[in-house]
């Protein structure tokens, strides 16, 4: 009788273990994600999934960004999620999106809209 409840007492501890093992990616810190130049500067904010882009020129022209999604189960895809601009205005421009996690990935981008680089982040999931 003993050794059936330390046997049963072993199952369970491991059934325990692997339970807070496979949960704890759901416990992953929040990633914030920032691209800028001297022209400006886009953030995500992971906490409230919110995009904030920021033109801090005054030199006549505008930053642009955006995110693009792309599905990787089943039916692949890859679209433009949103666009966003600032320029011209006081203040800094924001949307919410709700970035999913995998099989759903993102890549924000940047870009003054001068000229130059556009700037990417690699590509995340939630």
């Amino acid at each position: 009788m003993a050794r059936s409840f330390t046997r049963l007492a072993v199952v369970g501890t491991a059934a325990a273990t692997m339970l807070a093992i496979t949960a704890s990616p759901a416990l992953a810190a929040d990633q914030n994600r920032t691209l800028s130049d001297s022209h400006g500067k886009m953030t995500y904010n992971d906490s409230v999934d919110v995009f904030e882009i920021c033109d801090t020129s005054a030199d006549g022209r505008g930053v642009s960004g955006g995110l693009t999604h792309k599905y990787t189960g089943g039916v692949q895809y890859t679209e433009t999620a949103f666009t966003i601009n600032d320029g011209g205005d006081a203040g800094c421009d924001k949307i919410g999106y709700n970035v999913q996690g995998w099989p759903h990935n993102y890549v924000m981008y940047y870009k003054w809209d001068g000229g130059g680089t556009r700037l990417n982040t690699a590509w995340f999931t939630e």
